[in-house]
């Protein structure tokens, strides 16, 4: 099967693609937000907007989810950040879900997110 890969990375990588389709799946990166300044609402929001993106560039939606993974920095922030996973996600085709609290790669990123859908 052909692989196609969205968004490489510049240096210093290529460290990744941002997203990867195969088949008939779709395999985004752990994706954060731009601009790290928000709280995790705005933050959270940034990310589900990349997310739809990437997933409209490979031919999918968010109603074809399959997965998704949640890394967050502090859990006392977890009900803010499912208020927007919540109001965004498809209510019909949610997921498969696993949330946990991580140290992050930077400080002021608040929340990562990694998703598979199917095509």
């Amino acid at each position: 099967m052909d692989i196609r890969r969205i968004d490489l990375t510049q240096p210093p990588g290529p460290r990744m693609s941002r997203a990867v389709i195969h088949g008939d799946r779709v395999y985004l990166a752990g994706l954060t937000a731009g601009d790290t300044s928000q709280d995790i609402k705005g933050q959270t929001k940034q990310i589900l907007d990349k997310i739809d993106s990437y997933l409209a560039q490979a031919g999918t939606s968010k109603s074809n989810l399959l997965s998704a993974n949640l890394w967050i920095k502090d859990m006392a922030l977890f009900a803010d950040m499912n208020s927007v996973w919540n109001t965004w996600v498809d209510p019909e085709n949610p997921p498969a879900r696993a949330c946990v609290k991580a140290e992050m790669a930077r400080p002021e990123v608040l929340v990562e997110i990694m998703v598979t859908a199917a095509k």
